[in-house]
């Protein structure tokens, strides 16, 4: 073979595996020559400024791929890359250290939440946790007292093994929040509205107290999503989200998010991210990418039915209470408003005992009777069995989660059907 011959096929081979192997949407070829939306993430988001939300959903950054014009981000399944040239390292060299398409969904969460870095997780305690490690032993926690049980379990039972203690408090009085300051207080994690009861957390005037007093605030925002509620403009530090829930919206996929309102502060999540190793596949990565492609659409058309679900529980003689921001009652509603767009399609209610609850779980037909919320099948919990089952009965009660208590997320099903289910189940 001459050498001609093997200079030419060198360099057809070299060419071609580089253009294949570069990140997405960050070729050197395709951001000379490709419009806005191929750029870098910071070009791209500089381009997306002054676009309507439901815009940006669609138009990212990375939504085509600059090499082959794919309508969507390739899943690059690997776990290692090779260096070309050993002098200049390639972006990515090991996939839990980051990959292109695991990339391309963290460009977009941050995107989405305004924050200096987004990063994903194998799943939102993952998320979470990671966070959570922020924090040194002798640290102390100040946390929405009805928060999720996964994340009461890590904060009781592991996190308190390395000397990370936490006062939970009723974070709908900031007067609660203030007593609860410590010497040592390092954070304040807080959940609005809360899992399960919908509590509402003012999140300007909690962050604006935290900041007196230097301390790192956090908020999960699943319940809302980016769609409806963006913290980092409340001035919170970093967002947190089980994307299994709204932001996948389909119950295929696991995984967690977790969003810097600072590059200082994404620096360490990135550290703690590789450090860890919890992070997510390209598989789930993309998958969730084309979940959040559709959030408008869903979170409208729920939240539309949940409002009806609401105010139809509210007007029945049987059911002991019903949590939902919407309502004109509750008593959060005014700061709801204030911070979020709109008021989410997850609604509590109490039908007075376990034993009528467990009776409704076994009769309705149309809700999946199970763990998680957020899909475009309608999800009916029971948080006492499922969500807080790591909460002890006596600490439940206490925060509000009674044995009656059942969570209604509501999907895309026409509501008429779901509110005839229910009114059959909850004959006695």
């Amino acid at each position: 073979m001459s050498n001609e011959h093997n200079e030419t096929r060198e360099e057809s081979l070299k060419t071609g595996t580089e253009k294949t192997a570069q990140p997405q949407g960050r070729t050197p070829e395709g951001t000379e020559h490709a419009p806005s939306q191929l750029q870098t993430p910071e070009e791209a988001a500089e381009a997306l400024k002054g676009r309507h939300f439901d815009t940006k959903l669609i138009h990212f950054g990375a939504e085509i791929d600059p090499t082959t014009g794919a309508s969507s981000v390739p899943i690059y399944q690997a776990s290692t890359f090779h260096h070309f040239d050993i002098y200049d390292p390639p972006q990515y060299d090991y996939s839990r250290s980051g990959s292109p398409t695991r990339q391309a969904l963290e460009d977009y969460i941050s995107l989405l939440e305004g924050g200096a870095g987004g990063y994903a997780f194998a799943s939102g305690m993952a998320a979470i946790s990671a966070a959570l490690m922020i924090f040194s032993a002798g640290d102390h926690l100040i946390v929405t007292e009805d928060v999720y049980g996964g994340t009461y379990r890590l904060l009781t039972t592991i996190l308190s093994r390395m000397n990370i203690e936490t006062t939970f408090v009723d974070m709908t009085d900031l007067e609660q929040v203030k007593a609860a300051l410590r010497p040592n207080t390092k954070g304040v994690f807080m959940e609005t509205p809360s899992n399960p009861t919908l509590k509402i957390t003012d999140l300007g005037a909690v962050t604006a107290w935290a900041k007196e007093h230097d301390l790192l605030t956090l908020v999960d925002n699943t319940f809302m999503t980016p769609y409806y509620q963006r913290p980092i403009e409340q001035g919170v530090d970093i967002i947190l989200h089980s994307a299994t829930k709204f932001l996948g919206g389909h119950s295929d996929v696991l995984a967690g998010l977790a969003v810097a309102r600072t590059p200082e502060l994404a620096t360490q999540l990135k550290k703690l991210q590789n450090g860890l190793g919890t992070v997510l596949g390209p598989q789930d990565s993309w998958l969730l990418i084309r979940g959040i492609k559709t959030l408008g659409a869903r979170m409208e058309r729920s939240e539309l039915s949940a409002r009806k679900l609401a105010k139809w529980l509210s007007e029945r003689d049987d059911i002991t209470s019903v949590y939902y921001p919407g309502l004109s009652d509750h008593p959060g509603r005014e700061i709801h408003e204030k911070q979020s767009t709109g008021y989410g399609a997850v609604v509590s209610f109490d039908v007075g005992s376990e034993d009528r609850a467990k009776r409704l779980l076994n009769k309705v037909k149309l809700p999946l009777v199970a763990v998680s919320l957020g899909a475009v099948e309608s999800i009916l919990s029971y948080p006492p069995m499922m969500s807080h089952a790591a909460m002890p009965r006596e600490v439940r009660l206490e925060r509000g989660i009674g044995d009656g208590l059942l969570r209604f997320s509501v999907g895309l099903e026409n509501i008429d059907d779901l509110i005839a289910d229910l009114e059959q189940a909850l004959e006695d």
